[in-house]
């Protein structure tokens, strides 16, 4: 089984890799923002498209909390300027966001404004399996949650620029962590779990010291799935580890992870090193570990 390996930062950290290109629009904008709305609970998937927009249309021209109020400001009224000054307003749709209530009062008098203001774009973008709202379903919605975040943040910048010629770049957040119970010393269990969309490529290693003659595995919540070991695999860093391949033909979701039990032969310790997922036909990336 031949792989070139390349491994990332394995904390549990959003790494940016975008390369934008970049254009005028963000110069031109003028006094029309870009209105982010959203809740403080959604951060960790929002500031990674927020920088992203930052780096194609400048931080002037985009209203994102994080930075357009600061210490001393007076939030209604920050919000308020940041609201009448919008061209695009997209709303962050989750189950945390359709529970806040200051969220709710932006989109709700955005979307009266936008009906009567051709000028005014009201984009909805739906960032979990939450039920849409009944009045934004005669909208057509971005989808991070069914398509995944690089082709949503793509669409987003389409919207912005008027057109279908944007050229795509850098754009990782870890959708997927890797949760692992300590059954005993000898036995884990392991859940590769799609934290906030799908993923349709799901393929992963685990890396651990043990040799393939120590150990068996099984995927507990599936009966159909591809799987190998290879030794001696070198990462890009330069050290060595076993790898247990473990594939299926499913998305792995937020709802439905995969799980998999890993288990010692001899009652010695499973010397679990890290775990990676396929981002392509022949690349894999390190993935956070959480040990629960």
């Amino acid at each position: 089984m031949n792989m070139n390996i390349t491994t990332e930062n394995m904390s549990e950290v959003i790494v940016l890799r975008a390369i934008l290109a970049q254009n005028d629009m963000g110069q031109e904008l003028g006094n029309s923002m870009i209105f982010f709305s959203h809740t403080h609970s959604d951060k960790q998937i929002i500031e990674p498209i927020a920088q992203i927009f930052v780096n194609t249309f400048g931080q002037e021209n985009i209203f994102y909390d994080s930075w357009s109020i600061q210490p001393g400001d007076g939030i209604i009224d920050k919000m308020t300027e940041g609201l009448s000054e919008c061209k695009f307003f997209f709303f962050f749709v989750s189950k945390n966001s359709l529970q806040s209530s200051m969220v709710q009062l932006e989109w709700q008098n955005m979307l009266m404004r936008a009906s009567n203001n051709t000028g005014i774009k009201f984009i909805p973008v739906k960032l979990d399996d939450c039920l849409m709202p009944i009045i934004l379903l005669q909208t057509l919605y971005i989808d991070v949650y069914g398509k995944g975040l690089e082709y949503a943040v793509r669409q987003m910048v389409d919207v912005v620029n008027g057109r279908n010629t944007y050229s795509p770049g850098l754009q990782r957040y870890e959708n997927v962590r890797g949760y692992v119970t300590k059954l005993s010393i000898s036995e884990v269990n392991i859940e590769f779990k799609a934290e906030s969309y799908a993923e349709p490529i799901s393929r992963y290693l685990i890396l651990l010291d043990n040799d393939e003659s120590e150990i068996e595995f099984k995927v507990t919540n599936e009966s159909m799935y591809n799987n190998s070991f290879t030794s001696n695999i070198q990462l890009n860093d330069g050290t060595h580890a076993n790898a247990i391949f473990i594939g299926v033909s499913r998305s792995t979701t937020p709802t439905f992870p995969l799980k998999v039990n890993v288990k010692s032969k001899t009652n010695s310790p499973i010397q679990l090193k890290g775990l990676m997922r396929a981002t392509s036909d022949d690349q894999f990336s390190g993935i956070p570990l959480i040990h629960v």
